[in-house]
């Protein structure tokens, strides 16, 4: 299946910026589940310097830095993308692998998984916590298989969690979300990582986009999809197989990853530093088209 995604950003600031650092990551992955065919970022102003570089989980990021006055910042990132089928989805159906197994077979070949357990550790934005702790453990009972479990503590974040636009930022508390029941995608993810972490088992956090449909008889408006995320669970006998908690659905085809890492922070599409006076605001369009062929 290919797709082409434009994602457009752009920042207007009441007050003249003098300089402006940036992080983008924006620039979708090249892997065995899809091929990266094409990717430009157009950005306004031009940068006086950028600067693309490699991070340590592999992902593209593109470094800019404007040092000229200016009143507004876009960002135009285009890509065209084929996306095969998750195999590993497809065999995690028939994993009987039990989810404790999983946890002494880390603990017991560090060495060898060292790049996989840093997935089970804190991070900035999944903490350490009885309280998610006890609402993962009856998802993992003694004899559960990791797909069962990870299976149940997604329809349970599903059933529990409302999703609600606009109810939470991306520096919302895990333990907030899980408190209030209520948030966005990246809250879904961040709490099923944060159930999974807490009882030893590796998960990361994947950013993307999700090709949506309009209701039927209707034109799909321009600029109507959205940045997405979802988790990666890591199964020795498979490798990582991504769940949807937003959605309660296994990652497709329809699934376009963009990033992982721990969590939000490490993928952040865009992040960086302003010098200026001023208030800024902020518009996002994102369109993900089905091509033919």
């Amino acid at each position: 299946m290919r797709y082409k995604i434009r994602h457009t950003t752009e920042y207007k600031y009441q007050e003249l910026v003098t300089t402006g650092h940036n992080r983008l990551c924006l620039v979708p992955l090249n892997s065995d589940e899809q091929s990266l065919l094409s990717s430009d970022v157009k950005i306004s102003p031009t940068p006086d310097e950028q600067t693309y570089v490699t991070d340590f989980f592999g992902n593209t990021l593109l470094f800019i830095s404007i040092y000229k006055e200016h009143d507004h910042l876009t960002i135009q990132s285009e890509s065209t993308l084929d996306i095969q089928s998750r195999i590993n989805a497809e065999r995690a159906y028939n994993s009987t692998i039990l989810w404790h197994d999983v946890v002494s077979q880390l603990s017991a070949n560090g060495d060898t998984y060292a790049d996989i357990i840093q997935y089970t550790l804190p991070s900035l934005y999944i903490p350490s916590s009885e309280e998610i702790r006890a609402f993962a453990a009856d998802c993992f009972q003694e004899n559960t298989s990791l797909w069962n479990g990870c299976q149940t503590l997604m329809n349970k974040i599903f059933k529990h969690v409302e999703f609600k636009a606009g109810f939470t930022t991306v520096n919302t508390p895990v333990e907030s979300v899980l408190k209030l029941r209520k948030g966005v995608c990246q809250d879904f993810a961040h709490l099923m990582i944060a159930c999974l972490r807490n009882i030893g088992l590796p998960a990361r956090y994947v950013s993307g986009y999700l090709e949506t449909f309009p209701p039927p008889g209707k034109e799909k408006l321009v600029g109507s999809d959205a940045s997405h995320a979802w988790v990666a669970v890591y199964f020795p006998d498979l490798g990582w197989v991504e769940f949807d908690p937003t959605n309660c659905i296994l990652a497709s085809h329809t699934h376009l990853t963009i990033a992982f890492g721990r969590d939000y922070f490490d993928v952040a599409p865009i992040k960086g530093i302003v010098f200026s006076s001023g208030n800024q605001t902020l518009s996002v369009k994102v369109d993900v088209e089905r091509m033919a062929g």
